[in-house]
Order: structure tokens, then C-alpha cells, then sequence
């Protein structure tokens, strides 16, 4: 089933417009480690339900699927329909028992919809997307909807922006040749950072018993591969070209540099961390 509510802006919708079509082929998934965390949350949990808010393709959701064989219910929300169709591709075979709500629309409104069976979430999760809405909104929306013994997990591990590396330094400085020195997030739209860490959104929420994870990543990424994921980006997508020779030059010069670098240095590698915060209500049972 797919629902949408009325509350997407235009430039939401179109902040990963030309990005669907490559997110499931190009961008890292999650740790096993991360996995497992997760799948812990929902031990003992006869029939459990998630609630994945900004679900891009549904990594989450076909992560917790191959970890949680009993896993009762998905209900996966964001705020551009072409992602929305790519999860429901990748979902639909691995479902089994599991029943799928496909929500296009902001994570703050989510509502479970009058009606339904829908069961409330026993765990809520943000991968990568919690930046992009209203946080407080939507854990002030998961307070309303989710079981007492929820879990709310706050996760991810930056970007090839963000990480400091000789070879990610050189490829940021090559994309603002192309499009600017500030980093783009979407078109016309520099990105702004929250004014607010998670931490501190979560301590003023119900959600204030908070633990940290962190789980080491090494990727070894070809040209090839860094390009597919700059495909899928708020700050490097063939949408915030002029046209498709502009972005046909982008990624020419790209794969030079890169190809360079690793001729001259060797593999690109990307030495990163994946931060899990694992949030609950005060007082709940674990």
C-alpha cells in the first residue's frame, strides 16, 4: 500500500530527483555490526514493526528483513515518489509474511493511517536522513505513534564531502570548480548545517536515554564506483548541472583525477565510522 500526504514541497521532492535510478546500486549499506545492533532492539518482540523515516530505497528496511526473519511490519516514509517506487522494487521479493506501507510524505506528519491495522513501530529509524527534516517534528511524531518500548536509532557516517582524505580533498575542490565553493544541496540551495546536534535534539525530546555506537568502516572504491554514489548526492547529482554536457564534464574530469590518484597512490580507500545513537523514553523496558 502507498499513501501521500499533501505536506512535500517541490524542492523536496526534487533534492534527489535524478537520484533515485542509482541510490540502490551506489550507496554504501550498513554495517553488519549496525545490523545486529538494530536487531537487538526487537529481541523478544513476537510480531515487531518498523517505521523508517527518509527510507531512500529502503537499505534499513531490506537490512533488518534478512535480520529479523519475523519481522511483522514496514512502514517506510520519504518525501520523493521515485525512491519510494525503487524500494518497493527492492522490498516486494524479500517481504515473506512481512506486510510493506509505503508513505510518500515529510516525517513529522506521518499518522498512522485511521483504520488500518497498522501496529505502532517497536523501532524508528533515521539512516542518513535525520539532517534533511524537521528533527524535533519527527520525534515529536515518533512519541505519538510508536510503542512503549520503542527504540528511535539515529544513525550514519557522513559523506566523500566530509571525509578528510588526500584523494576525497582533491575530488571536493574539483566539484566546486564546477559548482561552487559552497557545498550544494540541491539547486540553487546551499546546505546549512543544523543548528543543533542530534544529541542535544534528542535531550529535549521524550527520547532522552540515549547510548552511542561506533562501528569502523573501510571501503576501497574504484572511479567508477565514486561516481555512481556522486550520482546520488544532494551536493554533486546530475541535477545541479546547467545541462548534461556540463555534468558529462564533471564526471570526465572526475574519472581523470581519480584514475590519477590511483595509478600514482594506490586504492581509494575510505576510513570512516558509522555512528548509531540508540535512543528510548526514560524508564522504558529494554
Amino acid at each position: 500500500m502507498t499513501r501521500s500526504e499533501p505536506d512535500v514541497r517541490p524542492e523536496q521532492e526534487a533534492l534527489f530527483s535524478t537520484a533515485a535510478e542509482h541510490y540502490a546500486r551506489h550507496r554504501p549499506g550498513l554495517p553488519d555490526p549496525a545490523v545486529h545492533l538494530l536487531a537487538g532492539t526487537l529481541a523478544g518482540r513476537t510480531a515487531p514493526a518498523l517505521l523508517d523515516l527518509g527510507t531512500g530505497t529502503g537499505q534499513v528496511p531490506r537490512a533488518l528483513l534478512g535480520a529479523v526473519p519475523h519481522l511483522a511490519h514496514i512502514a517506510a516514509v520519504d518525501v520523493n515518489r521515485a525512491m519510494l517506487v525503487n524500494a518497493r522494487r527492492a522490498l516486494g521479493p524479500l517481504l515473506g509474511g512481512c506486510t510493506l506501507t509505503l508513505l510518500h510524505g515529510s516525517a513529522h506528519a506521518y499518522a498512522r493511517a485511521p483504520g488500518t491495522a497498522v501496529p505502532a513501530p517497536d523501532l524508528v529509524t533515521f539512516c542518513r536522513s535525520y539532517h534533511w527534516m524537521d528533527g524535533p517534528g519527527a520525534l515529536a511524531m515518533a512519541d505519538r505513534v510508536a510503542a512503549p518500548h520503542a527504540t528511535v536509532a539515529i544513525m550514519g557516517n557522513g559523506s566523500l564531502w566530509t571525509h578528510d582524505a588526500g584523494w576525497t580533498r582533491q575530488l571536493r575542490e574539483l566539484i566546486q570548480h564546477h559548482l561552487g565553493t559552497a557545498r550544494r544541496a540541491g539547486t540553487g540551495t546551499a546546505y546549512t548545517a543544523p543548528a543543533r546536534s542530534y544529541e542535544e535534539d534528542l535531550a529535549a525530546s521524550a527520547w532522552s536515554d540515549v547510548a552511542e555506537h561506533w562501528f569502523p568502516v573501510a571501503r576501497t572504491w574504484t572511479p567508477r564506483g565514486v561516481l555512481g554514489y556522486l550520482r546520488t548526492t544532494s551536493f554533486a547529482n546530475a541535477g545541479l548541472f546547467p545541462d548534461s554536457a556540463g555534468h558529462d564534464a564533471f564526471e570526465a574530469d572526475a574519472h581523470a583525477l581519480l584514475t590519477g590518484i590511483a595509478d600514482q597512490e594506490g586504492p581509494l580507500v575510505e576510513q570512516a565510522e558509522f555512528r548509531v545513537l540508540l535512543a528510548r523514553r526514560p524508564g522504558s523496558v529494554r
